[in-house]
């Protein structure tokens, strides 16, 4: 039985270089803009002549982070294609695996759910569970990625 680090089948096929690099900057991207906006909109907020107002650059960061976004989702869609399933059929990094596609499905879900949440309450435990996975992902699929590498 398979702990799920490292199973009995052949390893998945590995992403091309220029679709791992895709994988990179997109993922880059994505977590970049939107930690630039959280910084933006918790630590840069200006007061104008009527109380707060938001860094002139805080919109142009979300709509960054909306675009990375929608680019992510094709991204997703290739690493589905090209290694998840084949990676789930060899048995290897199950675990791992499951968390990170876990965690970026959660990420989809919620930053959806931030435009169309009606509550208030309901939006502001979305944005929090957002950023706070959102900033840690780097870290899960980091682990994901050396736990193979350990197991070549």
């Amino acid at each position: 039985m398979s702990n799920g680090t490292n199973g009995n089948g052949p390893r998945p096929p590995l992403l091309s270089p220029g679709r791992r690099m895709t994988v990179y900057a997109m993922g880059g991207g994505v977590w970049f803009t939107g930690a630039v906006w959280l910084v933006l909109n918790n630590f840069l907020m200006r007061e104008g002549p009527f109380g707060a107002e938001p860094h002139p650059l805080e919109f142009w960061s979300l709509a960054a982070h909306g675009a990375f976004g929608f680019a992510a989702l094709f991204v997703c869609g290739l690493v589905w294609g090209v290694h998840v399933v084949a990676g789930w059929n060899s048995r290897r990094r199950r675990w791992t695996g499951s968390l990170t596609f876990g965690l970026f499905a959660w990420l989809i879900l919620s930053g959806y759910l931030l435009y169309y949440l009606g509550d208030d309450r309901l939006i502001a435990l979305t944005r929090l569970g957002h950023w706070l996975l959102g900033l840690a992902a780097p870290l899960l699929f980091l682990v994901h990625r050396q736990i193979g590498r350990a197991h070549v």
